[in-house]
C-alpha cells in the first residue's frame, strides 16, 4: 500500500466525536440556500425541538439528508431548493447514510450500535437492524442483490473494526473482517455489486475490496497519496475515493490489486468534508468544523455553487429521488 499518514485516520474521526460528546446543549439550527453571490443573506432560522416531523410535500420531492453528530438529529431539505422540510430525531451519534432503489434512507447510529431505515419522506423508522458491539460509522446498498453493508470503526473494548453485511438489508449480519485494516471508515458498492472499503492501520490509509460473492478482502494499492480517507462511493463510470483533508477527491479505476486515478475533483472552500455524496453531475460535502454543506459541481469542482448553513457538526449525506 502506499501511503500515506502518520496519524491514524482513527484518531482523527474518534477526535471529532470526543469533541462532540462534550459539547453543550445543540445549536438551534438554521438553513440558508445560498449562491455564490449571495453568502450574506439572512439564514432562516428553524426551531429544533418536539418529535420527528415532515412537511406534507415531502414525500413528492427529491430530498436530501444530512446526519447531524452534533444536534443528534438528521435533517431532510428539499433537493433542488435546500429548504428544510422535516428533521428526523432519537439517534445517538447519526453518521453515516445511505439509500436504495426504493429511495428507503438508512442511518447508522455510531453510539447505539444499531441501523434505522426510514421511507422516504418519512418519519418512524420501517426497521431497526442491530449491529451490537460495534460502531457503525457508514453503508451502502448492494444495487444487484439489495444487501446492506455497514462499515464499523471499532467496537467499545477498542477491538479493530470490521464490515457487516445485512441480507436484503435485514436480519442478522455477516461479519467480514481484512487484517490489514485496524478501523474500517467508509464503504461504497459499485455497479457489480464490489463492496469496497477504506480505513486506517498502523497510521496508514488502506483501501480493500470484498469482490461480490467472495468472502474474503482484496487489499488495494492506489497510485495517489491519502492524509485521511473519506467517503467511497461508484460515481457511474468510476469509484469516486475523498481525502477530505487535502480537499479532493479522486476517480480510480481499480484493476485487481491496482487501482489508477484517472481524475480529480478539488474541493475548493471545503473543511473537513466526510461524508460526500455524488449525485449526478453535483457532489455534496457536509463540512463538519464548518457547520454547513456544500455543492460543487461533478467531477469539475472548484469553487461552490451553493450552501446550506447553520447547522453543527454535519457529518454524512445522501440524496432520496421521489419515485
Amino acid at each position: 500500500m502506499k501511503i500515506l499518514s502518520t496519524i491514524p485516520y482513527a484518531l482523527a474521526f474518534c477526535a471529532a466525536l470526543a469533541v462532540l460528546s462534550g459539547c453543550g446543549a445543540p445549536a438551534t439550527p438554521s438553513v440558508s440556500w445560498m449562491p455564490m453571490m449571495g453568502r450574506n443573506a439572512t439564514l432562516i432560522v428553524h426551531p429544533d425541538h418536539g418529535p420527528s416531523w415532515m412537511a406534507p410535500e415531502a414525500k413528492t420531492r427529491d430530498l436530501l439528508y444530512i446526519s447531524d453528530v452534533g444536534t443528534n438529529d438528521v435533517y431532510v431539505y428539499s433537493y433542488s431548493q435546500g429548504k428544510l422540510v422535516g428533521t428526523l430525531k432519537g439517534f445517538s451519534r447519526p453518521s453515516g447514510l445511505c439509500v436504495d432503489a426504493a429511495g428507503d434512507v438508512f442511518v447508522t447510529e455510531l453510539n447505539a450500535f444499531k441501523v434505522r431505515e426510514y421511507a422516504h419522506g418519512g418519519t418512524r423508522p420501517l426497521a431497526t437492524l442491530s449491529d451490537p458491539g460495534e460502531d457503525p460509522g457508514d453503508c451502502s446498498i448492494d444495487p444487484t442483490t439489495g444487501n446492506l453493508a455497514v462499515s464499523n470503526v471499532s467496537t467499545p473494548s477498542s477491538d479493530p473494526g470490521d464490515v457487516v453485511i445485512y441480507k436484503n438489508a435485514r436480519g442478522i449480519a455477516t461479519i467480514y473482517r481484512d487484517p490489514e485494516i485496524s478501523y474500517d471508515e467508509f464503504c461504497g458498492y459499485d455497479n457489480q455489486g464490489n463492496l469496497y472499503v477504506d480505513g486506517m492501520k498502523s497510521g496508514a490509509f488502506q483501501f480493500a475490496e470484498l469482490p461480490s460473492g467472495k468472502t474474503t478482502f482484496t487489499n488495494i494499492t492506489l497510485n495517489e497519496s491519502f492524509s485521511y480517507g473519506g467517503a467511497a462511493q461508484w460515481d457511474g463510470k468510476y469509484m469516486a475515493v475523498g481525502d477530505y483533508e487535502s480537499k479532493v477527491i479522486y476517480q480510480f479505476s481499480i484493476s485487481g490489486e491496482y487501482g489508477t486515478a484517472v481524475g480529480s475533483t478539488h474541493l475548493q472552500d471545503s473543511s473537513f468534508a466526510i461524508g460526500f455524496w455524488i449525485q449526478g453531475s453535483t457532489v455534496v460535502g457536509p463540512n463538519d468544523d464548518s457547520a454547513n454543506v456544500m455543492f460543487w459541481k461533478y467531477p469539475a469542482g472548484g469553487s461552490h455553487t451553493k450552501t446550506i448553513g447553520g447547522l453543527r457538526y454535519p457529518w454524512g449525506s445522501t440524496v432520496s429521488l421521489a419515485k
